[in-house]
């Protein structure tokens, strides 16, 4: 059972009970009664708070993007240079990712479901804003400080190989043979795999 400060408001309990339920059962696996349980509430009171699942999903996610992409952003909008970006790119989507790894499949979930309601109302201002980066690749592309690429492929290539293997996880791990932690250590180290592997294709 979750364990709270005195002060905390049973919303609080709820968003840290959900965070763990989500996490050991996934979204689809997890009930509401669940939920309350973990926090030490009665399913009414959980429901005063959140209609349903989704709903409280929906600001678990929110509360995670607004960690996540600001720092995006920043990434894509600062002074650094491109493999800086990068290396810090990969660094903070996989730890984000790694604290929520719920987050991926939820994401394609809800923009498949819709797109639109999903880039306005979830995202909102914290979309990331990559524009700068890809302007940025093909400022090298035409100094010839690196390969010939389409900013488009090599921002997809970026995102691919860093968000997959969350979206995928059960499949590496039976496939691989990989607990919880094996898992934990093997993204741990893909932090350092992915810019390597991507800088290593591009750089001249």
């Amino acid at each position: 059972m979750v364990k709270v400060n005195k002060d905390s408001s049973a919303r609080e309990k709820i968003l840290v009970a959900a965070k763990k339920v989500f996490l050991v059962k996934g979204m689809a696996g997890a009930r509401m009664q669940d939920i309350a349980n973990e926090a030490g509430i009665n399913k009414a009171l959980l429901h005063y708070y959140f209609r349903n699942k989704e709903q409280l999903f929906k600001v678990i996610f929110k509360e995670a993007s607004d960690k996540l992409f600001p720092k995006i952003n920043s990434i894509f909008e600062s002074d650094s240079s491109l493999f800086e970006k990068i290396e810090h790119f990969t660094g903070e989507y996989i730890t984000v990712m790694q604290e929520n790894p719920y987050l991926p499949l939820f994401v394609l979930n809800e923009i498949t479901a819709d797109p639109h309601y999903f880039i306005q109302k979830i995202w909102g201002k914290n979309k990331p804003r990559p524009e700068k980066f890809l302007q940025q690749i093909q400022k090298e592309v035409k100094k010839g400080t690196i390969k010939k690429i389409s900013p488009d492929q090599l921002l997809m290539n970026l995102i691919s190989l860093t968000i997959f293997p969350f979206v995928s996880k059960p499949m590496f791990q039976v496939n691989l043979g990989l607990d919880e932690v094996q898992f934990r250590n093997i993204m741990e180290r893909r932090k350092k795999e992915i810019p390597k592997f991507i800088i290593d294709s591009i750089r001249k």
